[in-house]
C-alpha cells in the first residue's frame, strides 16, 4: 500500500525524490591543496566535506560582484637606447648574475 503526502509529513511537492538532503559529486582538487584541506579538516575535527561547504558558504554569502579598482595611469618612459650591450632578456640565469653583480 502506498502512503499519499498527505499522511507522510516530510513527503511534498519540495521533497526530492530521495530522503538524503545532501547531493554526492566530484570535485577535483590540486593534490597539495587537498592534502592541506586534510589537515585543516582534522585539526578542526570536522570532515573535508565540512571544511569545503564552509567554504563555499563564505565565498557566497560574500560581496556578489568584486569591488570596482581605481584606474591607475602607468607612467610612459619617453627614454632611448635600448639593453645595454651584452644584455639577453632570454637569458634569465645571466641576467640574474648581472643584477647581482656576478658578472
Amino acid at each position: 500500500m502506498r502512503a499519499c503526502a498527505h499522511e507522510v509529513p516530510w513527503l511534498d511537492a519540495r521533497t526530492p525524490w530521495t530522503s538524503s538532503r545532501h547531493m554526492r559529486t566530484t570535485v577535483r582538487l590540486n593534490d597539495a591543496l587537498l592534502r592541506q584541506a586534510k589537515q585543516e579538516a582534522e585539526r578542526r575535527g570536522e570532515t573535508v566535506t565540512a571544511l569545503i561547504e564552509k567554504g563555499l558558504r563564505l565565498v557566497l554569502a560574500g560581496p556578489q560582484s568584486p569591488a570596482r579598482r581605481r584606474r591607475v595611469s602607468l607612467p610612459v618612459s619617453s627614454a632611448s637606447g635600448g639593453l645595454l650591450p651584452g644584455v639577453d632578456l632570454d637569458d634569465s640565469a645571466r641576467l640574474l648574475d648581472r643584477l647581482e653583480g656576478r658578472e
